[in-house]
C-alpha cells in the first residue's frame, strides 16, 4: 500500500526555510529527508502549494499503519524536527484522499475563539466562565455539567449579547476555502457544534456549510433564562451526527473527514477516515494521529491532494 507523506504550514515560506527561485519541494524538505527515509520515498516531493505544503509517495514496511502513527518512536521524531520549522507532517493512505463528507466543530476550528467565553467576557464574567471552559475542552470534567454551570451564570443578561458576538465572531483562517473546495468537488460539509444555534447559523451561512447543529440557548422576552435546551449536543451527539449524515449520503466513514479541537470532538475525529486534530488539546494530541498545527484549515485540502490551484476561494 501507497501513502502521501504531506508537510504543510501557514508561515511565510521565508520564515520556514528561504527558497531560491528555482527551490523545488525536495530542496525544501531535504534537511529532513533522513529522517523520513525509513517510510520508503519514491521519487521526488512536489508541491501543493509553493512554499507552503508539499507531499511525497511512500511505500512502507507491509507492517506500516498510520492508526497509531503518532505512537511511532521514528514518526514522532520526524514530527518533532517538523516542528522546530514550525511545519506539520502527517501521513495518510494515497487511495481515497478527497473525502465526500466534512463534519466540523465550531469554536477553536472553524471560529478562531469559544463562543461562551466571549459572550461571558461581553457579560462581564469571562474569567469565571473562561477557567471552566478549559478544563472541559482538555476533558477533566463532564461537558453537559460544564456547559449547564457556565450558561447559568449568564442568567438576567439581554440576548443582544447574542447579536454582539455574531458580529464579532472571527473565522479562522482557510475555514471557507476548505468548505468551499470540498463543496465544488461534490462533498456535503455539516459544521456541528456544542456551543450555540445562534452562531452556528451565521457562520454556516458565511462559510457555506450545508447545514448546522448546536445547542440552544433558552430566551425569555429577551433575557437569557440560564438554561439550555435538552438533550445536550455532546461528544457522543457529534459522532452520531456524523453516523447520521454518512448514512443519509451513502458514504462510509472512511470517506468522511472531520476536524475539531478538544474533548468533545474526539469520537466523531476516531469514527472518521480522517480524522483531524486541529490545535488539539492534549487528549486529542494522544489519540489522533492527524495533526495540524502550524496550518490553517486549508491543512485538511492538503491531506486530501488538493492543490492550490484547486482551491475554490470566496
Amino acid at each position: 500500500m501507497h501513502y502521501a507523506l504531506v508537510f504543510s504550514t501557514s508561515k511565510p515560506p521565508a520564515f520556514n526555510k528561504p527558497l531560491s527561485g528555482n527551490g523545488n519541494a525536495s530542496e525544501w524538505l531535504s534537511d529532513l529527508a533522513s529522517l523520513f527515509a525509513f517510510l520508503c520515498p519514491d521519487g521526488e516531493a512536489y508541491w501543493l502549494d509553493n512554499g507552503y505544503a508539499a507531499e511525497i509517495l511512500c511505500y512502507p514496511d507491509h507492517s506500516f499503519t498510520t492508526e497509531h502513527v503518532h505512537k511511532n518512536f521514528a514518526f514522532q521524531a520526524l514530527r518533532n524536527a517538523a516542528a522546530e520549522r514550525q511545519l506539520d507532517v502527517n501521513i495518510v493512505p494515497a487511495i481515497g484522499r478527497q473525502k465526500r463528507l466534512l463534519v466540523a466543530d465550531m469554536d477553536s476550528t472553524i471560529i478562531k475563539s469559544e463562543s461562551l467565553d466571549d459572550l461571558a467576557e461581553m457579560a462581564g464574567i469571562g474569567e469565571e466562565v473562561a477557567a471552566i471552559t478549559k478544563r472541559s475542552i482538555r476533558g477533566e470534567i463532564d461537558f453537559e455539567e460544564a456547559l449547564c454551570e457556565r450558561v447559568a451564570m449568564l442568567r438576567g443578561h439581554s440576548s443582544q449579547l447574542f447579536e454582539t458576538l455574531i458580529a464579532r465572531a472571527e473565522v479562522t483562517s482557510g475555514a471557507i476555502t476548505l468548505v468551499q473546495t470540498m463543496r465544488a468537488n461534490g462533498a456535503k460539509c455539516y459544521l456541528i457544534s456544542g456551543g450555540f444555534d445562534f452562531l452556528t447559523k451565521s457562520v454556516a451561512a458565511l462559510c457555506g456549510f450545508h447545514s448546522h447543529h448546536a445547542n440552544h440557548m433558552n430566551v425569555d422576552n429577551g433575557i437569557i433564562v440560564g438554561t439550555i435546551k435538552m438533550p445536550v449536543l455532546d461528544r457522543e451527539a457529534k459522532a452520531n451526527y456524523l453516523r447520521h449524515y454518512c448514512k443519509i449520503h451513502g458514504v462510509d466513514a472512511d470517506g468522511a473527514a472531520t476536524i475539531g479541537d478538544g474533548a468533545n470532538d474526539l469520537a466523531m475525529l476516531q469514527a472518521a477516515g480522517m480524522g483531524t486534530a486541529f490545535a488539539g488539546k492534549p487528549i486529542l494530541r494522544d489519540r489522533i494521529a492527524i495533526q495540524l498545527d502550524y496550518s490553517d484549515l486549508r491543512g485538511l485540502l492538503y491531506l486530501q491532494g488538493y492543490k492550490q490551484a484547486d482551491f475554490v476561494c470566496a
